[in-house]
């Protein structure tokens, strides 16, 4: 890593607090890599350097099994945070392909190889007639929606009549996108996008605006160990985009520098007459003036979210094994709500029928309270207790539960912590309301 001016001083500060700047790290071993190869170990993220190469660049990637539910976690957290924030934002759902949106030059299209390629073994057309052939076969091929906010705009007037056409209210939905290559040399690529749409009077439009940015980086900063990484800017005037009259965008400060995670405009009303083909009335609000509403668009990239909490939260601590030997713990402090495995439950040697009975009865209970388990007593391998901390650290696991004997005399297990590494003595009985309070003690912070 190269950094010049004040710019390099943050990146090292931000790598030192986070023990990934030690000199005693070999120089190939850079938070990138150290972060990307994890999140393969880990079971975060499918092997394979094209699949890297995907995750780094914020676009959806194949998940392991733990960043899928860590994916899943970040998208309901969004849903939660947007749906409950106002009174009236509404859920929506339309289709990725298809529908009844209206087809822009250069759009992508999904087209039928097959029947492409036999167009193309035509030795009965001549150019003219084989181009115009192909022409009709992708006019006649289905579009693929690049964004959310075409069809958030499109149930605009079915949306208003629900709430008798009284402003503010919002639309949201979360799904996958096509990302157009735009010449970046890559091919497109889909990506878990996020919208929340909100229609309002074109008086209160920037004030929304702001309303809306401070909510969001709040809500982005609320999981994350360090809150400086995120951010805010202002879009520029050359770089805003058309029909846009402001915009500020979310940002995350990765080693690499900066990406954006999320991205806010204030719209106007101009997209809005442009789909209802200029029918004011159709689109007028009873907000005392009868006037078209103006848009101000969220649209957030949930791929490069799960990549920036995963950074955000990977640290390189150092720890004493016990013999006086400094060595190197890789942890993924990620938040209790967001982290995919919350509990892990593991055996001590002993009577191991009766010792895996009691994991069973715990690991209903967990199920019950919705509380993720990896179910570590069914491992037959033997691994020491360091070298499981390790592992479920890596993992992000927040807290290991071993089950010995003991238990089975006095019902008396061993918690450990992932973030204080602190072990605990405490009933059986106790566990699953301590980790549930525990959980949703975070969530409320």
């Amino acid at each position: 890593m190269v950094c010049v001016g004040a710019s390099c001083t943050r990146t090292v500060h931000r790598l030192c607090v986070r023990g990934l700047c030690s000199p005693s790290y070999p120089e190939d071993q850079d938070p990138t890599r150290l972060l990307l190869q994890l999140c393969v170990d880990r079971y975060y993220v499918s092997p394979g350097e094209a699949n890297k190469g995907r995750f780094q660049r914020g676009v959806s990637c194949s998940y392991g099994p733990l960043g899928a539910e860590l994916h899943r976690n970040l998208l309901r957290q969004w849903w939660l945070s947007v749906t409950r924030s106002k009174a009236r934002v509404f859920g929506l759902n339309t289709q990725s392909i298809g529908g009844d949106r209206a087809t822009r030059p250069g759009q992508l299209r999904v087209v039928d190889c097959d029947g492409l390629t036999q167009l193309l073994n035509r030795r009965d057309l001549s150019t003219e007639q084989l181009v115009q052939e192909m022409k009709s076969v992708l006019q006649m091929s289905s579009p693929v929606r690049t964004n959310l906010l075409q069809g958030a705009l499109e149930q605009f007037v079915p949306s208003s009549e629900l709430v008798n056409r009284k402003l503010p209210f919002g639309l949201a939905e979360a799904g996958l996108c096509f990302q157009p290559a735009n010449g970046s040399g890559c091919r497109p690529a889909e990506v878990t996008q996020t919208s929340l749409v909100w229609f309002c009077s074109p008086r209160t439009s920037s004030q929304w605006l702001d309303h809306w940015t401070r909510q969001r980086l709040k809500w982005w900063r609320k999981f994350a160990l360090f809150l400086s990484d995120f951010s805010t800017s202002e879009v520029l005037g050359e770089d805003l985009e058309e029909a846009t009259t402001r915009g500020v965008r979310i940002t995350y400060d990765f080693p690499w520098g900066k990406e954006t995670l999320e991205t806010l405009w204030s719209r106007g009303e101009s997209e809005l007459l442009q789909i209802y083909g200029g029918e004011r009335s159709k689109l007028q609000c009873r907000d005392g003036s009868k006037t078209v509403p103006h848009v101000v668009s969220m649209t957030g990239n949930m791929d490069r979210g799960v990549l920036a909490f995963l950074s955000n939260s990977f640290q390189q601590l150092k720890s004493d094994d016990g013999k006086q030997k400094l060595q190197h713990r890789k942890v993924l402090k990620l938040h209790p709500v967001l982290t995919p495995v919350k509990v892990s439950l593991n055996i001590s040697r002993g009577a191991t029928l009766e010792l895996r009975q009691v994991c069973e009865g715990l690991l209903q209970e967990f199920l019950e309270a919705d509380i993720t388990v990896w179910p570590g007593y069914l491992e037959t391998l033997q691994t020491s207790m360091e070298q499981l901390n390790r592992k479920y650290d890596e993992m992000g696991v927040l807290f290991t539960v071993f089950i010995s004997e003991t238990t089975l005399e006095s019902g008396l297990v061993q918690v450990r912590s992932r973030d204080t590494i602190i072990k605990e003595t405490m009933h059986i009985s106790q566990i699953r309301n301590f980790i549930s309070r525990y959980i949703s003690a975070a969530d409320n912070i």
